[in-house]
């Protein structure tokens, strides 16, 4: 079942930083969070593996992608300086922190880990 391919994916929340709180924060499963922009390459590299992931996680891990530009408030709270970094977030406490386009592996590894922290 292939659709077209899109920027929305259904296990990908776009988050905002009035968003935030709620979908991350208060959320009570871990959250990953991708920090991105349309103008950074290496942030499209490693969409697909996120994409893959919030599916494989589907149930355990919230997922949720968040334009810098659009949104550079929570970016700079959590010292976002350089994209694409992938954070988690379990339960308000960031709890895992994945600077740079890593390969899938890594990445899966890097979550897999997070959600063992989280228990």
């Amino acid at each position: 079942m292939s659709h077209a391919h899109t920027h929305s994916h259904h296990h990908i929340k776009v988050l905002t930083d009035a968003s935030f709180s709620a979908d991350v924060l208060q959320s009570d499963k871990p959250t990953l969070v991708d920090f991105w922009a349309t103008w950074c390459a290496p942030c499209r590299a490693i969409a697909p593996h996120v994409e893959k992931l919030a599916d494989k996680f589907s149930g355990k891990l919230n997922v949720g992608k968040m334009d810098i530009d659009s949104n550079p408030k929570i970016a700079t709270s959590y010292d976002v300086r350089s994209i694409p970094t992938l954070l988690i977030f379990h339960k308000g406490k960031v709890i895992g922190q994945l600077v740079g386009a890593a390969p899938l592996p890594k990445i899966e590894a890097f979550v897999t880990d997070a959600l063992n922290k989280a228990g």
